[in-house]
């Protein structure tokens, strides 16, 4: 049965070469290609399903492919992972902040990277729950018109914006999160905001879980997200 195309760029072609074995064995078609400027000339012609982007490319580089992507109507549907190597955190918070779908840091083994695609391409087919449809989720019941959560039945009793702050994670899991992805989706765009301050908020909310507090995780220098599994 025929599968998802997926572009994968990188001027390495020892990483393209792993992407295309690990991805081929999964049943995925892949293109492989080497600037920003080839991908981005195929992708306007033919779009893919997938777009597995290294950061660090000669020209265009892959942020600015990023945020060409995400600015144009008819490719911003695109999922994008990044592929990023290590020391570029402020890179990733961008990317993610650009709306890249995950990211994935070099090195990384085959395994990840076949799950890690293969959760964005189903994140893809889900629809994300309306702001009011109950979300269950790790024994977690989060009920948006009651402003209510609860855990294996008992209840928890959290402040606004920790609840809000649950809700908006939950909504889409396995996603990261930067801090001024949350305080926007909080309090909005002009919200004066500190990294401090989204993490206080994060200790007393995983506090009030108790041992469902795992679910939040720490993204390191990038931000959280609600684990997936």
């Amino acid at each position: 049965m025929a599968r998802e195309t997926i572009y994968a760029v990188d001027d390495e072609e020892d990483i393209l070469d792993l992407v295309e074995y690990v991805l081929s064995k999964e049943k995925f078609k892949i293109q492989r290609f080497n600037t920003g400027e080839e991908v981005l000339n195929k992708i306007r012609v033919l779009p893919p399903d997938l777009l597995l982007l290294d950061l660090m490319l000669p020209g265009v580089d892959g942020l600015d492919v990023c945020r060409k992507l995400k600015s144009d109507p008819d490719l911003s549907s695109i999922p994008i992972i990044m592929l990023t190597a290590k020391g570029e955190e402020s890179d990733i918070v961008t990317g993610l902040e650009l709306g890249a779908d995950d990211y994935i840091p070099k090195p990384f083994s085959p395994k990840v990277l076949a799950a890690r695609v293969k959760a964005v391409l189903r994140r893809k087919l889900q629809k994300p729950p309306d702001d009011y449809d109950i979300i269950k989720i790790h024994d977690i019941s989060i009920h948006p018109g009651r402003h209510e959560v609860s855990y294996k039945d008992k209840r928890i009793e959290l402040t606004y914006t920790e609840f809000k702050m649950l809700h908006f994670l939950a909504k889409r899991p396995g996603w990261v999160f930067t801090r001024y992805q949350i305080v926007d989706a909080l309090r909005g765009e002009d919200y004066p905001v500190t990294e401090r301050a989204v993490d206080v908020q994060i200790v007393g909310l995983r506090k009030k879980l108790g041992e469902a507090g795992r679910i939040v995780e720490t993204v390191r220098g990038v931000g959280y997200r609600v684990r997936e599994y």
